[in-house]
């Protein structure tokens, strides 16, 4: 008699730990369709912000064409005008380096 009592007992023990494994596997389930709904939302997202900077990246890049077409087609038809821009540049740029070369290091004397 006391083998059937440890037999029920067993059994009683058995069942609610499989009852407390159910439970614990749909709280499981509940949470895995939350997480999965979750990532389902932010995938969405990501996908709206894609395609919002890939058409800001599309328009730039079409602006950058335009403004690169309008220089090209300048050059071209005033390279006289450039070329002396850009000398005059250089030669602004060569002053400027020789003045902040002079400011920047000491006078030297060499007797």
């Amino acid at each position: 008699m006391a083998e059937t009592a440890n037999t029920a007992g067993a059994s009683k023990a058995a069942n609610e730990a499989q009852e407390a494994m159910k439970k614990q596997i749909a709280e499981l389930r509940r949470e895995i369709t939350k997480i999965n709904r979750t990532l389902s939302d932010r995938a969405e997202e990501a996908q709206g912000w894609y395609d919002s900077a890939a058409e800001r990246a599309s328009r730039a890049a079409r602006q950058l064409r335009s403004q690169a077409h309008t220089v090209t087609e300048t050059v071209q038809q005033n390279p006289g005008t450039i070329s002396s821009a850009m000398m005059l540049g250089g030669v602004l740029g060569v002053l400027l380096g020789i003045v902040i070369a002079k400011s920047s290091e000491p006078e030297r004397r060499w007797f």
